[in-house]
């Protein structure tokens, strides 16, 4: 089973700044992409920021370019998103996801697919 655990979220003041991370675990044969989605409370999910394994292109949405970072350790199939100048509306549940191909029973590749985490909240109020 492949899981994939956040931490790093938390109460912030506006102007402030946190550092979320993501931990892909479990029996994992490659990862092509991991990335940040959020959603906060009565508005529709929002892709955040995603970052490619092999090369490390990354990409923003526009409400979050110049603020956040997104990086990862390969090694420890881990990604992380740096939030610099948090807003109030960044109030959001984060959720990790990672487009992966997870490890067969034989040791082979199995179907590739799209693996989320429960999401940790990031709130920012003063």
């Amino acid at each position: 089973q492949v899981q994939l655990v956040e931490s790093g979220g938390g109460l912030v003041q506006p102007g402030g700044s946190l550092t979320l991370s993501c931990a892909a675990s479990g029996s994992i044969f490659s990862i092509t992409v991991m990335g940040w989605s959020r959603q906060a409370p009565g508005k529709q999910r929002e892709l955040v920021a995603g970052i490619m394994s092999a090369d490390g292109r990354s990409n923003y949405a526009d409400s979050v370019k110049g603020r956040f970072t997104i990086s990862r350790d390969n090694a420890k199939n881990t990604v992380y998103l740096q939030m610099n100048s948090l807003k109030p509306e960044d109030t959001a549940v984060y959720r990790c996801y990672a487009d992966l191909i997870p490890r067969s029973p034989s040791g082979a590749a199995a179907r590739r697919g799209d693996y989320w985490g429960q999401g940790t909240q990031v709130t920012v109020s003063s």
